[in-house]
């Protein structure tokens, strides 16, 4: 067992139980050595704790913990969002969100026009889905939800005929501010910041990419090259200078969306270390 995360169950020596009999006690932490009638487990802590081995009733190896933003939940991940787009109407229901834009500039987006359908909206689904249907009713919007691929919710709404829009799945892609920095530290930091309260924008001959910063996380969204210059660095450049403003404004993670189909986005944000988090569809409804 050793160098693996393990829990044991050992003997209080001199203590008694709730029984009458010995107290025991569990413990939880990486096994470092077992030799010479000793166990040092090392805690979640750092503490290290020996124990004797005749002192150990049971133990046995369990999975290692998942890192902390792995334990994050979809509902959390998503919620960071929202800083990314300024005068969005949004209304919640229950956990989900109602979400348009009054007066769009250019082409509706998927994500803010949609509700985001995760979680629990508060009331039976069939009640639910009325009340997603007459919101973007009477905005004159066809009704439509972001939901996460797999999810109890997304068969719900296809159960109920609700149809998957075109090029409508796209990945939850996140990691760390210092990793990615730390991978692309080999890039050049290209681009002009500019600032509108919690937006940062990227722009340099050939390439935008925009950001969002909540408490501390960047969102990172829209990065576009020219396509006579792609593939010579350029989008990596400019992500690189944003992450550089973000840090300097104390985003810890970073996290962004990507089509599934998008395989050249997906190889930029790996070499980051980024890593996918879960998977999100849109559906429109049928009426």
């Amino acid at each position: 067992m050793v160098g693996q995360r393990v829990v044991v169950r050992r003997v209080l020596p001199g203590e008694t139980g709730p029984s009458g009999g010995p107290a025991m006690t569990d413990l939880l932490g990486i096994c470092e050595s077992w030799s010479d009638g000793i166990a040092v487990i090392r805690t979640e802590d750092g503490t290290r704790v020996e124990i004797a081995t005749a002192d150990i009733v049971s133990g046995k190896p369990v999975p290692p913990r998942p890192p902390v933003r792995a334990r994050i939940s979809t509902r959390e991940a998503e919620s960071h969002a929202a800083v990314l787009w300024a005068g969005v109407d949004r209304e919640p229901l229950g956990e989900w969100e109602l979400r348009s834009v009054p007066v769009p500039h250019g082409r509706l987006l998927k994500r803010t026009n949609s509700c985001l359908a995760i979680g629990d909206p508060g009331s039976a689904f069939t009640e639910a889905v009325d009340s997603v249907r007459t919101w973007y009713a009477d905005r004159e919007r066809p009704a439509q939800v972001q939901v996460e691929v797999g999810s109890e919710i997304e068969q719900a709404f296809l159960d109920s005929g609700w149809q998957p829009l075109p090029d409508g799945e796209a990945a939850f892609w996140m990691g760390s501010v210092s990793r990615a920095l730390r991978s692309s530290s080999d890039a050049a930091a290209l681009g002009e910041v500019s600032v509108d309260g919690p937006r940062l924008v990227v722009r340099t001959a050939g390439a935008v990419v925009r950001g969002g910063i909540d408490g501390d996380w960047v969102g990172v969204h829209g990065l576009h090259v020219d396509p006579e210059l792609r593939r010579q660095g350029l989008g990596l450049a400019v992500v690189r200078t944003l992450l550089d403003a973000a840090a300097e404004r104390g985003a810890l993670t970073v996290w962004l969306h990507v089509e599934t189909a998008n395989e050249p986005a997906q190889q930029l944000y790996e070499s980051l270390g980024l890593t996918e988090h879960h998977r999100c569809r849109y559906l429109r409804s049928p009426s």
